[in-house]
């Protein structure tokens, strides 16, 4: 699994009809900086994924990707190599609390 900072959505009208009713979130990864462990960096990609937990823009979530992304409830049939699967609400890193959602 992974963290990430939900930076957007997408909106697809034309779509594999399984994929109807799902909402799709653009993600931001983040990566605990090496240099300064207190801290999050911003990892240089963005995925796209399914939102399994409603998630929202701003928001830190945990998501996981290929074939586990499957295995979150309700995707296994679904052609899906993201997903998010929580909601992320403290990070502790060696003791020191880096984010808090309050």
């Amino acid at each position: 699994m992974f963290l990430a900072e939900v930076i957007g959505h997408v909106v697809a009208t034309k779509k594999d009809k399984n994929l109807k009713g799902k909402k799709l979130l653009l993600l931001r990864p983040k990566l605990v900086d090496e240099k300064n462990p207190g801290q999050f960096r911003n990892g240089v990609n963005t995925i796209v994924a399914v939102d399994n937990v409603g998630a929202g823009e701003g928001e830190l979530v945990m998501f996981c990707q290929g074939s586990s992304a499957r295995q979150a409830e309700g995707l296994k049939p679904l052609p899906v190599d993201a997903a998010v699967v929580s909601i992320v609400d403290t990070v502790n890193v060696l003791g020191k609390k880096i984010y808090n959602c309050n």
